[in-house]
């Protein structure tokens, strides 16, 4: 089941301040990105941040699920903590800080 457009353009307005923050659709599910940074994921319209000891630090108790069958636990955020964008923006903050900067992208061979 693919996750609705409207949740990812709530939660992207919610964290704006964080950064550049924008959503990309992948297998109609939605990978958001701060700063260039993938940092979580909608998944069945529920929110997984990308696990990191800074988000687990300032959540405190934090339920951790795979957004997809056979990947790794990420931190689910309750639907009720999307409301508070203060508090959303700061998680978003600081799990980009934590994590490293994204790979360059290999240079496109030209065309003989």
């Amino acid at each position: 089941m693919g996750s609705k457009q409207e949740i990812a353009d709530y939660i992207v307005g919610q964290i704006s301040s964080a950064g550049e923050v924008f959503a990309r659709k992948m297998f109609g599910e939605y990978g958001l990105y701060c700063d260039a940074k993938m940092i979580a994921l909608i998944a069945d319209d529920q929110l997984f941040i990308k696990p990191t000891d800074a988000g687990r630090a300032f959540i405190g108790d934090v339920e951790e699920a795979a957004p997809y069958p056979g990947a790794k636990l990420w931190l689910l955020i309750p639907e009720e903590r999307w409301e508070d964008a203060s508090w959303l923006t700061e998680l978003a903050k600081l799990t980009g800080a934590a994590l490293p900067p994204p790979k360059p992208k290999p240079a496109k061979k030209p065309k003989p």
